[in-house]
């Protein structure tokens, strides 16, 4: 019997490696992509496992980018048994209209409109299957504003409303949604969003990927709706952020990320 086939975006790296090595484990074929050519690197290394993989390196913020992906999904001429939508950045370090438009719009790009552009075009071929499973790795930035982050807990607010919606749409034909909002990871996520110089420049408080990314898989595999994120200071006050005024809660974040001088 073939191996199943998976798609993690942003696999080269972060929670998305993390996953991809579980899904390797577990005997699952991949397709990863990256920005950098690490994803060859990571290609090589989840090989190991016995397991075809295949890099993609490809921008995803942009539409291009994101067909380079789907059109590597149509070459393969598998049917994809797991996406995993997990490629995204953040932008900090400087207030919303200090930084450069460009960077805004990269960041919508890769973190929403690439989302959506390959869920369109690849739920429909797991609604004619029959089954398929959807990770959208969302944020607990999707419950507070996010001062001095640019757009990305807007981003993420809409990555969480888009998979609850799509989740209600496709009950009864066998695709499950599932949303993971983990809260604040030790990576290099927040330093390649020039956050060095605020709370979340430090990593000794953050949880360890490899523990956030089995939280993830597992809960992918139980089925869960909504994973809400286990992990960090963030996430042991969910319910306080969800339960805050936004004006409360965007000074408190802005408290935690307005950049040292």
């Amino acid at each position: 019997m073939p191996n199943q086939f998976a798609i993690v975006t942003g696999g080269s790296a972060g929670i998305g490696l993390e996953i991809a090595r579980l899904l390797a484990r577990d005997s699952y074929d991949l397709l990863i992509s990256g920005s950098s050519d690490k994803v060859y690197e990571a290609a090589a290394e989840l090989s190991k496992a016995g397991v075809n993989v295949t890099p993609v390196q490809s921008d995803l913020s942009t539409p291009s980018g994101t067909q380079l992906l789907l059109d590597a999904a149509t070459s393969s001429g598998r049917a994809i048994d797991l996406l995993i939508l997990n490629a995204g950045i953040a932008t900090g370090g400087a207030a919303f209209v200090d930084m450069p438009i460009e960077k805004h719009l990269q960041l919508i790009g890769l973190n929403t409109v690439s989302p959506v552009m390959t869920a369109h075009a690849i739920v429909p071929q797991m609604i004619a299957k029959g089954q398929g499973r959807v990770m959208l790795v969302s944020s607990l930035s999707a419950l507070s504003p996010t001062p001095f982050e640019g757009v990305y807990g807007p981003s993420k607010a809409f990555l969480t409303s888009f998979g609850h919606g799509l989740r209600e749409e496709l009950a009864g034909t066998g695709v499950q949604i599932t949303i993971f909002q983990p809260g604040a990871t030790a990576t290099q996520f927040h330093a390649r969003a020039g956050m060095h110089k605020t709370e979340f420049g430090d990593n000794t408080w953050k949880d360890n990927p490899a523990d956030v990314a089995r939280q993830a898989y597992e809960a992918l595999l139980r089925g869960d709706n909504v994973v809400p994120g286990d992990n960090g200071i963030l996430a042991q006050k969910e319910a306080e952020l969800r339960s805050l005024p936004e004006e409360e809660k965007a000074r408190r974040h802005a408290k935690r990320t307005k950049p040292s001088l």
